[in-house]
């Protein structure tokens, strides 16, 4: 496959090869189980520690003892969602803060548009995600109450904005949107403290986290963060590029929207074609061997519509017309200019063929 004509990078990114050259050794060299203490299993837990610092210094965090290897973000937001004493949260969040949090009952904070307001009932934390996985939207948490603790998925600002953690209680990450391994997370707790464990039975992880860590994709994780934070402003740059590029050809399509806040990075674009199925743009786009989606890759086989798009307002008979754009390093200009006019042909075409016949 070309790497060059996927644009699903906001879904999951390709494995860097250094990342891959830093597992390698976790992965056909060293039996490791870095809970065991003999040499074998110290040199892995120095190698867990060491990516604990990458991770750290990537996401700000004062102590790298704020870091908690997870099995991803969604494990972490669960873990926050579930021990949290009472909780408000966005209409915006990956279904892995909206599930837990609709089972316990939730209030979900009102909007308008990207704009929340404050908890109407006093709630011990509130959870707001740092940019939206749909649209690329950067959020701000509204004002919050004395005491009240601050939880933000940050799985889509991480390589791609610079993180500032002031007020910030807990945040989750995950390692495969920054091309590292899947399967592998963090939970930050401000002060290395954490809610009781959601998985327990060892004493993994200083006791806040049960279960062998998983050596080559922690080791992975670090690199990974790492290597974000150093190529951040390029990467930026050339996401930046590939959006005005694809735009300069969608924008002459009629009757679309780009789904747009005050603040967006540019490496998500979500844009809504009136009058077509998104899922059908994303068939149309695969047929000429290139990725999109019609939304979060966690919900694409669900039935229902997008609960983001229908927070952010998007007409009823308008919330399955979305694609979402991501875009990543393997992208170049040629795909791109490409991308859009296969879009914009689709587009044409599906609308031709849903006007009636005139007699």
């Amino acid at each position: 496959m070309d790497l060059s004509r996927y644009f699903d990078y906001a879904a999951t990114t390709p494995l860097a090869p250094e990342v891959l050259e830093a597992m390698r050794p976790w992965l056909e060299q060293v039996p490791a189980n870095p809970h065991s203490i003999h040499a074998w299993g110290r040199a892995a837990e120095d190698a867990i520690e060491h990516a604990r610092e990458q991770v750290a210094r990537a996401i700000g965090a004062e102590d790298p003892c704020e870091v908690i290897f997870t099995s991803g973000a969604s494990e972490a937001n669960n873990w926050v969602i579930r021990a949290a004493e009472s909780l408000a949260y966005s209409p915006f969040e990956h279904s892995s803060v909206r599930a837990p949090a609709k089972r316990r009952k939730a209030p979900i904070l009102a909007n308008e548009q990207f704009q929340l307001k404050s908890p109407e009932s006093p709630v011990s934390l509130v959870s707001v995600m740092s940019v939206n996985n749909e649209t690329g939207a950067i959020l701000a948490p509204p004002s919050l109450a004395e005491g009240t603790q601050l939880h933000r998925d940050m799985t889509q600002q991480l390589g791609k904005l610079p993180i500032e953690l002031t007020g910030i209680d807990f945040a989750s990450f995950s390692s495969h949107k920054i091309y590292g391994p899947m399967g592998v997370g963090a939970l930050y707790a401000r002060g290395g403290w954490s809610p009781s464990p959601l998985v327990m039975g060892g004493g993994q992880e200083q006791g806040r986290r049960a279960g062998t860590v998983n050596v080559p994709g922690v080791v992975g994780f670090g690199a990974a963060a790492a290597a974000c934070v150093a190529t951040l402003e390029n990467r930026a740059q050339v996401a930046t590029q590939r959006r005005e590029e694809i735009l300069s050809v969608l924008s002459k399509v009629p009757d679309i929207q780009v789904l747009e806040s005050d603040a967006n990075v540019p490496h998500i674009l979500s844009v809504v074609f009136l009058g077509v199925q998104g899922e059908t743009l994303v068939v149309e786009a695969d047929r000429a061997g290139f990725a999109v989606s019609s939304g979060s890759a966690c919900n694409s086989r669900s039935s229902d519509p997008s609960a983001v798009l229908e927070a952010y307002g998007v007409p009823k008979d308008q919330l399955r017309s979305a694609v979402r754009i991501s875009f990543g390093a393997h992208n170049t200009t040629e795909s791109t200019l490409e991308l859009g006019r296969i879009l914009a042909q689709s587009v044409e075409s599906l609308r031709r063929s849903q006007v009636p016949a005139s007699f």
